[in-house]
């Protein structure tokens, strides 16, 4: 790490949600640009930056921020320009410059220990002079939260969050209460803070702490997806974290039900405790679905029947009974769920509803919860299908949305007359209720999704719930069509989600042109099961077809860890299939090995990461998120990057700082696969 101090100059960029920043920075001995979360800096403002200098591809030298320290400015020329940047309220160019004229090297003293002396200045009433001063006061406060936060763990990037929520007096409440910042940002290591409590003298039964324990239980709870847990449960984990008697535990639970902080709710004889936030999401969900599904019918077709047969006819299809009863289902509803297993003809209902509002002049918008759902969604319509992030033009609802209150949740409307949600699965509660906010009264909803795949990363089990419920219409289509049922893997996705034993090679009873896209390999032996993956991805599968690894084949795994998990395959892959024979520059990073050819899985959303698109003209953008999948063209040894290009043709620059945020794709779990972007 090193060291350097000096003034921003000039601000290039700076993100208002999260104050990432960058700026010219200049010191005693050159002019550089700084890169990094820089919260309340603007141009200035003096710094002590800590970090290190990197070599940008295009960009070129610059320090990369890792932590910072606002100063006083040294000199009356920084002090000036400092008063000068909007910071102080009242305060511009040609006020900075009567002040620093009037009380030259004394001017701090002088806002601090004496500001109605500035009012000797002509313009400057007393209490204009006492405002300033206040704020010149406060902001140094601002200044000193930075700092503090780093003793907890916590990146110059909350800093900002954590001021506009407790103001110039978060060190204080910090101090008297450490276990605040469980509630404030996500990630806190809750044993670094709990231990820094016991050592300020917090007893291990302090009403603050244990109450602080449940709601991190509760919080921890989310990270697996569930927005409840059962009250002995909870209990019992909160035992085992904290050291404390059941009894203790159980009289915080009723302190935070008093408080309204936690929502505990009586179902089929057992207790289940939410956070707050999280019940009132829950009810807004089912209000709101509920409220658009019960008002007017505008958009309903008049004469289905005949309507259907027209687009039969036209598109050259025969709808089965069962597509017909959700098509008009769909008609008569507001709102609609439509189920079904891969291969009972969801996409076909999806392209006739489209085919038939569009005849009628109306707005149909198709969006799914990913980059890959939405990609083919578009391929299955032939009609632009958009992410829902992009759709409501929202950025880190995944990262911070389970700490926005309910309320703060404000979309633009949809002008739609027509949704269709696909792969609803994959969409957590947090998402669903932002969807459900920005749809319009009479506009109607079609909700498409498949029970039996994986649920949501994010909190609550969305679709499964809506259905159970049994309060909105739902179609569940349990038919295979014969052109699916050719395919041994979608008959086998349907006997497995009924208990069935798989179809393998050679069973009867099936059509003589069932393609022979399903193997069942059984193997008990880990090293046996290892050569059968090496072999059927080195070419063993030519003759079923023009399979190129790195094209058209995936490997998925249960886990990371063993040896048939994700880190030993991908090492044993990259092995055989890149094994590096021409010798060209290689990356290590920690226990991995990076190659020119490697296929690269992004694992983390980096709203800030820099990306070029060539076309007719080169588009730029910033933007790089998880389960982003690319190949590594480019490993430049003299200015330490790493060249990758995207699946969907973006090519970025990471920095060998970055690398943490990739791993290899050769190899992915089966979590991963449902999620990743395209």
């Amino acid at each position: 790490m090193e060291e350097i101090k000096g003034e921003v100059t000039d601000i290039i960029y700076q993100n208002e949600a999260n104050s990432y920043t960058i700026a010219v920075f200049e010191t005693e001995e050159e002019e550089t640009t700084v890169v990094g979360y820089l919260p309340f800096v603007k141009s200035g403002d003096t710094l002590k930056v800590t970090g290190r200098f990197v070599e940008h591809k295009e960009y070129g030298r610059q320090f990369k921020v890792e932590t910072f320290e606002k100063l006083m400015p040294e000199t009356l020329g920084a002090l000036e320009r400092y008063l000068s940047n909007g910071t102080i309220k009242g305060i511009g160019e040609a006020t900075a410059k009567k002040i620093i004229k009037k009380f030259g090297e004394d001017t701090i003293n002088i806002f601090k220990f004496n500001p109605e002396k500035l009012a000797e200045i002509r313009g400057i009433s007393e209490n204009k002079a006492i405002e300033m001063a206040q704020s010149f006061i406060e902001n140094w406060e601002v200044w000193q939260i930075v700092g503090f936060l780093e003793k907890f763990g916590l990146g110059a990037e909350h800093a900002k969050k954590i001021y506009d929520l407790l103001g110039v007096n978060a060190i204080e409440q910090i101090e008297s209460n450490p276990y605040i910042l469980i509630d404030l940002a996500r990630g806190i290591d809750f044993k670094q803070i709990d231990q820094m409590a016991l050592e300020l003298g917090i007893n291990y039964d302090n009403q603050k702490r244990v109450e602080s324990g449940i709601k991190y239980a509760l919080i921890k709870a989310t990270y697996n997806g569930h927005s409840c847990v059962i009250k002995q449960n909870l209990i019992e984990f909160v035992i085992s974290l904290l050291d404390v008697s059941s009894e203790c535990v159980e009289d915080n639970i009723i302190n935070l039900k008093a408080k309204e902080e936690i929502i505990i709710e009586n179902r089929e004889e057992t207790e289940w405790i939410y956070l707050e936030n999280f019940y009132k999401v829950e009810q807004e969900i089912a209000n709101r679905i509920i409220t658009l599904d019960k008002s007017s019918n505008m958009k309903k077709i008049d004469n289905i029947e005949n309507a259907l047969k027209k687009v039969e006819k036209k598109s050259n299809i025969e709808l089965s009974e069962k597509q017909k009863e959700a098509i008009k289902t769909i008609n008569k509803s507001n709102v609609t769920i439509i189920t079904g297993g891969p291969g009972t003809g969801k996409t076909t209902i999806i392209k006739t509803i489209i085919d038939l509002y569009e005849e009628r002049k109306k707005k149909v918008i198709l969006t799914a919860p990913t980059g890959r759902a939405a990609k083919k969604m578009t391929e299955a319509t032939d009609k632009e299908a958009s992410t829902l992030h992009r759709l409501l033009c929202i950025g880190k609802l995944d990262d911070e949305g389970i700490y926005a209150k309910h309320n703060d949740y404000k979309g633009e409307p949809i002008d739609a007359d027509l949704i269709v949600v696909d792969e609803l699965s994959m969409v957590d509660m947090f998402l669903m209720n932002y969807l459900l906010n920005c749809i319009y009264k009479g506009t109607k909803l079609i909700l498409v999704g498949d029970i039996d795949q994986l649920p949501s990363v994010g909190p609550g089990s969305v679709l499964k719930d809506l259905i159970n419920s049994e309060v909105i219409n739902t179609v569940k289509l349990d038919k295979i069509f014969r052109q699916a049922a050719k395919s041994k893997i979608i008959l086998n996705a349907h006997r497995v989600n009924n208990g069935l034993e798989f179809i393998k090679n050679g069973d009867e009873d099936l059509e003589e042109d069932t393609k022979e896209d399903f193997f069942f390999i059984k193997q008990n032996s880990t090293e046996k099961m290892l050569q059968e993956v090496i072999s059927l991805s080195t070419g063993r599968l030519e003759k079923f077809g023009n399979y190129d690894f790195f094209k058209n084949i995936q490997i998925l795994t249960p886990t990371k860890k063993g040896p048939l998990g994700t880190r030993e395959l991908n090492k044993a892959l990259q092995a055989v299939l890149n094994p590096n024979l021409e010798e060209l520059p290689e990356k290590v990073s920690g226990s991995v090995i990076y190659r020119i050819g490697d296929r690269i899985m992004q694992i983390k959303n980096n709203y800030e990461m820099t990306w070029e698109k060539e076309g007719k003209e080169t588009e730029i953008g910033t933007g790089v998120f998880n389960g982003e999948i690319g190949t590594i063209i480019e490993i430049d040894e003299k200015e330490k990057v790493v060249k990758i290009q995207f699946d969907d043709e973006k090519v970025a620059w990471y920095e060998y700082s970055d690398l943490e945020q990739i791993e290899h794709s050769y190899t992915i779990t089966i979590h991963k696969a449902q999620r990743k972007r395209i």
